[in-house]
């Protein structure tokens, strides 16, 4: 259809030819988005100019809006002031048109970015050029982006804490039916009887005068495939990390892409680049420079901070997932901004569009992930508070996308898959925080520093519940999340939840080694080395088991990381052995698993990296490991009844033993609970371990160090070394 000289209505109401160059559709109509034409086109005066803002609009860079019988236009008639058309619009300064000077000069200044910059006037449609709307609220017709709070165009929302110099009750007292109190250019807009949020507007902030030019060399970078991209995206990415709405980002490309924020825009294209050879429209031509749209993307980030919106935590999440990304101050700074929008927060009661709280919920959770993984991947304490998140649980109808919106293209990702997978990666990270409150936090180590040699019945009590926490998490897991369940030509993102299973667990045993340095009971040590070393081959082979479609989906960031702690673990183990044999073992094992990643990383490349961390931690393990002088004969004790300590290890024998014909008797455990019902492994340093008062500590089942993936036993785990 051909819109070219469609008539649409000016201000004063009297029809107007459609100016020529105005955006057309750039998806089909058959997505029945909202397109308002009139709001891309420049506005209309009367006397002087059709299509011409007037001078004050100008300087602003705002829509100018002229209603019928009107002398001034909206904002010059609202700041009292002279609506003139009288000033000559600015042209561009042009850039050279010598070539060698153009290049010449990219060199001098930063490649790839500069150059795009220069030259997205050249390459970019006339149509991707026009102005990007000014305020969602004047659209005509439906469109989702009404009444948003997080993802506004023109203005940006910080929440009014408590505290802050803003007081909540004066507020309260100044709002307006409407629930908006004007003050200047300056706004409060209330979302319930207790939450507010201070509006200020883009324009001032830094850096704001350059978003225009930045998107307009993202687009140049990535043109003619940014659709195509886009489309890569949703079908890949998106249904497995479900941080940004579906509809609302194609409606929004759909008009022009100078709607969105430059570092979004950019993010998504970084990460759909990682699949370029699944479109079947782009896979034989040559990929855009992601070193360039990495740099812009940055850059861009670090300048919308400073006027936060939804958009911005979604750019830092996702570019937190790209395979060179790996920062633990981004991570920090998402967390802020997240508090800065009420990521924080409930916003079930909210006075906001359904689906953008259902976004908001997801977001929240998304960098309640991000915090607790990257505190475990660089060892530093969460950011995030318990006493300080009161987001609700996610459900179904916090999803907006279902079975039916999937793509039946080759290499797609099952969108309830993805559902669920999200889900059950939140649940598993809220576990994550446990294990590291309660053993890696800075009072955890110091307790188990002042208990002494009790360090190791310490940690075992405090690790039972985490445990059992990790077991039903497992058992709760749907049979579309197993391992086993891959569709024919889909890609499937499981793997990386089952991996981040085996890393809390890794994590979990790793805690319990570092105590053994200090035991003298072989006993003891025999327990808890055997548990961990099974628990070891069963991560072993999860990874031995991953499938094409597994290894080429779309990874969580921390995977690289969890890859490598199997590796680190093997090295904990080999390092820590009591005899010669047991460290021969476990270098074998180093070994066969670099193998492992070494021929996987042709499917995932970010593989290399795992291998990268392994190689740095196990550096002169095998000098280390295989001196003689490093192993002592330790002496066995005999005939004599278990030591209480004995005894707790034994219960934890009984969770984590292979093998049938080798774990001690259930009948002989349960005697021994018999004896001390109330038993509560309180020690002399006043700690308390009994955290679960549901399921007691220490309780007997003999299946609960299967693994997790297999009714079969894993292979050699039947070898006491």
């Amino acid at each position: 259809m051909d819109t070219s000289s469609a008539s649409y209505q000016s201000p004063s109401g009297q029809p107007t030819q459609r100016p020529s160059n105005l955006p057309q559709s750039r998806f089909s109509e058959s997505q029945n988005f909202a397109i308002d034409e009139e709001n891309t086109s420049p506005p209309v005066e009367q006397n002087v100019s059709k299509l011409r803002p007037c001078d004050a609009c100008r300087k602003r860079k705002s829509r100018c809006v002229v209603n019928d019988g009107a002398s001034k236009c909206v904002l010059c008639d609202f700041h009292n002031q002279r609506c003139t058309y009288v000033e000559v619009p600015q042209s561009r300064k042009r850039k050279s048109v010598n070539l060698e000077e153009d290049v010449r000069s990219i060199k001098i200044r930063s490649p790839g970015v500069e150059s795009q910059r220069r030259f997205s006037q050249h390459f970019l449609p006339p149509k991707n050029l026009d102005p990007p709307i000014d305020d969602y609220a004047n659209l005509k017709g439906p469109s989702l982006l009404k009444k948003t709070l997080g993802l506004q165009r023109h203005r940006h929302g910080v929440y009014v804490g408590s505290s802050c110099e803003h007081e909540p009750d004066l507020i309260r007292l100044s709002s307006i039916a409407e629930g908006v109190f004007e003050n200047g250019p300056r706004s409060f807009r209330h979302v319930n009887e207790r939450d507010s949020f201070l509006m200020q507007p883009d324009e001032g902030t830094e850096h704001y005068e350059e978003e225009l030019e930045d998107l307009d060399a993202i687009e140049a970078i990535v043109s003619p495939h940014g659709k195509a991209l886009i489309n890569l995206y949703f079908r890949i990415v998106h249904p497995s990390f479900p941080i940004l709405h579906k509809k609302v980002y194609l409606e929004k490309y759909e008009r022009t892409h100078r709607e969105f924020s430059p570092a979004i825009l950019a993010a998504v294209y970084i990460l759909a680049l990682n699949f370029w050879s699944y479109s079947s429209e782009l896979a034989n031509l040559q990929k855009p420079d992601v070193t360039a749209l990495e740099e812009l993307a940055r850059k861009t980030l670090s300048y919308v901070i400073n006027r936060p919106k939804i958009s911005t935590v979604e750019a830092g999440l996702l570019l937190l997932q790209t395979p060179k990304s790996d920062s633990w101050s981004l991570t920090a700074q998402m967390v802020a901004v997240g508090q800065d929008l009420g990521l924080h927060l409930d916003c079930s009661t909210w006075k906001i569009p359904s689906w953008e709280r259902g976004l908001r919920k997801r977001l929240a959770w998304a960098l309640y992930m991000q915090d607790t993984w990257a505190s475990l991947v660089h060892g530093r304490p969460s950011h995030i508070s318990s006493s300080d998140w009161a987001v609700k649980k996610l459900t179904e109808k916090d999803f907006p996308e279902n079975a039916a919106d999937e793509d039946d293209e080759e290499g797609s990702t099952e969108v309830e898959k993805g559902r669920q997978l999200f889900c059950h990666m939140v649940s598993l990270a809220e576990i994550l925080s446990g294990i590291l409150q309660n053993l890696y936090s800075v009072r955890a180590e110091q307790q188990i520093q002042d208990v002494g040699n009790d360090a190791t019945r310490f940690v075992l009590s405090k690790a039972k519940p985490l445990q059992i926490r990790l077991r039903e998490w497992y058992a709760d897991l749907p049979e579309t999340l197993s391992m086993e369940d891959v569709k024919v030509r889909k890609l499937s993102s499981t793997g990386y939840l089952h991996l981040a299973y085996f890393a809390s667990e890794i994590t979990l045993h790793r805690r319990i080694l570092r105590t053994l340095s200090c035991c003298n009971d072989p006993h003891l040590l025999d327990i808890c080395r055997t548990a961990a070393k099974t628990r070891l081959i069963s991560a072993m082979g999860f990874v031995n088991r991953l499938k094409p479609e597994q290894l080429q989906s779309f990874w969580y960031f921390a995977s690289k990381f969890n890859f490598a702690l199997i590796g680190i673990f093997q090295s904990l183990l080999c390092v820590t052995a009591p005899n010669k044999e047991e460290a021969t073992f476990y270098l074998t094992r180093i070994d066969e698993y670099r193998w492992t990643l070494r021929v996987s990383s042709k499917s995932a490349e970010f593989l290399e990296q795992s291998m990268a961390m392994i190689d740095r931690s196990a550096k002169d393990l095998k000098t280390v490991c295989l001196g003689e002088s490093r192993y002592t004969l330790r002496e066995q004790d005999s005939g004599t009844a278990p030591s209480y300590e004995q005894s707790v290890a034994a219960s934890y024998e009984d969770d984590y033993q292979p093998l049938q014909d080798t774990q001690p008797s259930g009948e002989a455990l349960q005697t021994y609970f018999a004896q001390y019902p109330n038993e509560n492994f309180t020690f002399q340093h006043g700690f308390s371990s009994n955290q679960d008062e549901e399921a007691p500590l220490w309780a007997w089942d003999e299946n609960a160090y299967r693994d997790p993936d297999s009714n079969i036993m894993p292979e050699n785990s039947h070898e006491m070394v």
